[in-house]
């Protein structure tokens, strides 16, 4: 593998895990968010050779193939927390790392954490009350 090669291009050409988008190629839109060791990061930054030894986690990770999904995920489809479903994946991450980290966050905690994750679509209110309803506990199996 080139030294050069980007995370993003690893798992989408190379490893066939088409679900993490790139969309700006610097790291500001947040569609490439992926999980290393645990932390958030964009995949069109990272060089590939970084995380060599290191856990990935990718949107097709998340939850088993046949299902089922997530709690988060369920409550992104309940809630209308996307639209077109470019930034969708990179959203899912970006929460998922977040409720790791603050299970039970505010509007105001979610809003902030969540800044550096662009959508054109949904005006980012389904995006928050999704979360939200997450966190709540919503979605979770009965």
């Amino acid at each position: 593998m080139p030294a050069h090669r980007r995370l993003v291009d690893l798992l989408r050409e190379g490893l066939g895990l088409t679900g993490t988008k790139e969309g700006c190629s610097v790291g500001v839109c947040g569609a490439c968010a992926v999980l290393v060791d645990g932390d958030m990061v964009s995949a069109c930054l990272m060089p590939a050779i970084f995380v060599d030894g290191t856990s990935v986690e990718t949107i097709e990770g998340l939850s088993p193939p046949e299902g089922p999904l997530t709690p988060l995920q369920e409550c992104f489809i309940r809630h209308g927390g996307f639209q077109c479903g470019i930034c969708t994946p990179g959203q899912i991450m970006a929460a998922t790392a977040l409720l790791r980290d603050n299970p039970h966050p505010t509007e105001l905690e979610v809003k902030r954490w969540m800044m550096g994750n662009l959508c054109r679509c949904t005006g980012y209110y389904k995006i928050v009350e999704s979360i939200l309803a997450a966190a709540s506990g919503e979605g979770a199996p009965s």
